[in-house]
C-alpha cells in the first residue's frame, strides 16, 4: 500500500514536470515566429515601411514617427493654415511648385499631400540636417519678423520653410524638405515607406 502511494505522488510529479517542460518548449518555438512578424531593427533602418495611428492627432499638431533612421513629421493642418499656405506669394518661395524631386508625383501642389488637412515630411533641414522648430503660430516670437505666416524655423542657420515644408528665397536651405512616399491605410491609419495603390 505504501508503495502504491509513493507511485502514484512520483507519477503525479513526473506528469507535473513534463507539463512544465512543455510548455516552456512550445513557449521557446512560438518566440522566433512572433518575432519574424515585426521587421527588425536592420529593415527598419533599411526603409521598411512604418505605420502611425493619427486618430488622436488634433488640428495643429505635429508628431514624429522615425523611417529610415529619419524623424518623419505628420501635421494635421488647420482651415487657417490651409489658407495660410495658399495665401503665400509665389515671389517669397524658391521652388513654390516642388519642381526639385523632394516628393513624390502626387505631393506636387502647394499643399504638398494627399490630403490638404495632413503633411507629412521628413523633418530635417535641406542645408546641413538639422531639425528644425515647428512654428506653426502667425507672427511667432522666432523667427522674427511681423511677416510670419507659421511654418518650420531651423535656427542652425535661419532657415524657414512654410507649413508644406517648402524654403522661403534666399535661405541657407537650398530646396524644400522631403515628402516621403506615404499611403492612407484609413483615415486613422498612414503607412510611411510605401506608396502603392492605397492611395
Amino acid at each position: 500500500m505504501a508503495d502504491h502511494g509513493i507511485n502514484k505522488a512520483r507519477r503525479r510529479f513526473l506528469v507535473g514536470a513534463t507539463s512544465v517542460i512543455g510548455a516552456v518548449g512550445v513557449v521557446g518555438a512560438a518566440v522566433p515566429f512572433v518575432a519574424a512578424g515585426k521587421p527588425s531593427a536592420r529593415a527598419r533602418a533599411a526603409g521598411a515601411p512604418v505605420q502611425a495611428d493619427i486618430s488622436k492627432l488634433r488640428p495643429g499638431q505635429r508628431m514624429t514617427v522615425e523611417w529610415r533612421g529619419r524623424p518623419v513629421w505628420i501635421i494635421r493642418r488647420t482651415p487657417e493654415m490651409i489658407a495660410r499656405i495658399q495665401a503665400l506669394s509665389p515671389a517669397a518661395l524658391a521652388d513654390p511648385d516642388s519642381r526639385q524631386p523632394q516628393q513624390p508625383a502626387y505631393a506636387q501642389g502647394k499643399l504638398r499631400s494627399r490630403r490638404p488637412d495632413i503633411g507629412v515630411l521628413v523633418g530635417l533641414c535641406t542645408h546641413f540636417g538639422c531639425s528644425p522648430l515647428y512654428r506653426p503660430e502667425p507672427d511667432a516670437a522666432e523667427p522674427k519678423g511681423d511677416d510670419w505666416p507659421g511654418g518650420f524655423y531651423c535656427p542652425c542657420h535661419s532657415s524657414r520653410f512654410d507649413l508644406a515644408g517648402r524654403v522661403y528665397t534666399n535661405m541657407p536651405a537650398p530646396t524644400n524638405l522631403e515628402v516621403p512616399p506615404y499611403r492612407f491605410l484609413s483615415d486613422a491609419i498612414i503607412e510611411v515607406g510605401e506608396d502603392g495603390e492605397l492611395g
